[in-house]
């Protein structure tokens, strides 16, 4: 990960873009302190590997304009998404549940901002700010009907709709309607083929929903994105709600 340069305490322009993560927002201001003076800007990378399946852990990431992919990979190479985190959340909560490694691999999907935290002092502030400790125990919580909702998704329901999904999950991570994303990268996140995605985004195209051109593509009719979808968006985001605002 490209590391921007560490000011301790924490600059109060980087004290603001911390809090756009939304964990890292909802702490209260004196917890938020003992917390910022221990954070890292730093930049990712599309496609940057975060974590690999088995490796040690090191630091929890807080995303505030980026998105991480959490995959899991077969011994054929095959792979799919099982969830992701963005400004929402926190990647790396193995560090507090009693693990420090994973099965799955972690992967920048969108590029941008994010805020880094040593596992040593995300385990102190695990232990002793007890608004963090709750704060994360619900993203672990909303992390896990994620995947579960997904695993569902996957599995039972047409691809337009699983693309329509995962499109308007993006959109809510992002600070506009435009997504630098191939079909290759979005086939290889669903876990199916490229002409599939290349056909589905040429009929949302053609109902102006989207507009695709390569490497971007733009959402038009977020209304008209939510009514092709499958419930499960609605449903995650619903827990995603209901968890960070039972914390408040």
């Amino acid at each position: 990960m490209r590391q921007q340069p560490m000011l301790n305490p924490l600059p109060q322009p980087e004290r603001h873009q911390a809090r756009l993560n939304l964990l890292l927002g909802a702490l209260p201001d004196v917890d938020f302190e003992l917390m910022a003076r221990h954070l890292e800007p730093i930049t990712l990378r599309l496609g940057e590997s975060i974590y690999e399946p088995g490796s040690p852990l090191h630091h929890a990431i807080f995303p505030t304009t980026s998105i991480v992919s959490l995959h899991y990979v077969t011994e054929t190479g095959a792979s799919a998404e099982t969830a992701a985190v963005g400004r929402e959340g926190m990647v790396g909560l193995a560090l507090f549940m009693g693990g420090h490694t994973t099965a799955s691999s972690a992967r920048v999907l969108v590029a941008g901002g994010a805020f880094r935290l040593p596992a040593g002092r995300l385990q102190q502030a695990f232990d002793g700010v007890s608004p963090l400790r709750g704060l994360l125990l619900r993203d672990a919580l909303s992390l896990i009907a994620q995947i579960t909702l997904f695993a569902a998704c996957n599995r039972h329901h047409p691809i337009e709709q699983q693309f329509c999904r995962w499109l308007l999950c993006a959109l809510d991570r992002m600070p506009s309607s435009d997504l630098v994303m191939t079909h290759e990268l979005v086939a290889n996140t669903l876990g199916v083929r490229r002409e599939s995605i290349t056909e589905v985004a040429g009929r949302l195209q053609q109902a102006g929903v989207i507009r695709y051109r390569r490497g971007h593509i733009s959402v038009l009719d977020r209304a008209g994105l939510e009514h092709r979808a499958c419930e499960c968006y609605a449903v995650v985001k619903g827990e995603q709600r209901r968890l960070l605002a039972s914390g408040r």
